[in-house]
C-alpha cells in the first residue's frame, strides 16, 4: 500500500497549523494573557497618573506651607483648635 504524498501532507500542515494556533493564544505567555496585561497596564497606568497629580497637589501645598508662617497658623487654629500663649479660648454654644 502506497500513501499519496499530496493527500497527507496538507493534513499534516494544518494539524500543524492548528497545534500553533492553539499554543499561540491559549498557553500561559499568549496572547489572552497579553491582552489582559495591557488592560491592566492601562489601569495601572491611570492610578498612576490620579496619584501623580495627588503628589505634586500635596509637594505645592508643603512648599506653600513651608514659605508662609500664617497660613500654618491659621490652619492650627481653625482645623487643630489651638491657641498660642497667653490667649484664652472661649467656645460660643449656639
Amino acid at each position: 500500500m502506497r500513501i499519496n504524498l499530496t493527500k497527507v501532507l496538507p493534513v499534516l500542515l494544518v494539524l500543524l497549523l492548528v497545534f500553533m494556533q492553539y499554543r499561540l493564544w491559549f498557553e500561559p505567555g499568549g496572547i489572552i494573557d497579553m491582552l489582559k496585561i495591557k488592560k491592566e497596564l492601562a489601569l495601572q497606568v491611570e492610578t498612576n497618573n490620579k496619584l501623580k497629580d495627588r503628589n505634586e497637589k500635596l509637594v505645592k501645598q508643603v512648599q506653600y506651607l513651608q514659605k508662609n508662617n500664617n497660613s500654618v497658623e491659621s490652619r492650627a487654629r481653625g482645623e487643630l483648635g489651638m491657641i498660642k500663649k497667653g490667649e484664652t479660648f472661649y467656645q460660643v454654644v449656639k
